[in-house]
């Protein structure tokens, strides 16, 4: 069982995540590369809201190739191209993310590979076998 860490002195997450997990001895581990918005076909979301969907999909098929889920995602790394798209890109994280929720960082970047990119997602996952 993971433990979940947001000490009294310091200041409570901004959202829906943890500051800490502690993973028991053990546990499987996997990490995956950063997940960008585009359909096996090659196309893209115009939003970051349809881009943010397809990583977070994309990371689903990889938990379930692995045998986990959502629940044993431990970290979340969300890397966006606009501060104003931090609201919808936590909408679609805090719809996939499961308790107890993960730790996770949220950074703007100056872009990705190509500039219809809007939105990269990595995760690190952790399940006890």
């Amino acid at each position: 069982m993971k433990k979940v860490f947001n000490p009294p002195s310091v200041r409570r997450p901004f959202g829906h995540y943890n500051h800490g997990l502690l993973v028991p001895p053990g546990a499987s581990l996997l990490v995956t590369s950063g997940q960008l918005g585009i359909r096996p076909d090659d196309t893209i979301p115009a939003d970051v809201t349809g881009q943010a969907e397809l990583c977070f999909e994309a990371i689903r098929a990889i938990l379930e190739e692995a045998d986990m889920t959502f629940a044993d995602v431990i970290r979340i790394s969300g890397f966006v191209t606009r501060r104003q798209d931090f609201p919808a890109y936590m909408a679609v994280r805090d719809r996939y993310t499961l308790d107890p929720k993960p730790v996770s960082t949220l950074l703007v970047v100056g872009g990705f590979t190509r500039p219809e990119f809007l939105v990269e997602v990595e995760v690190t996952a952790a399940k006890v076998v």
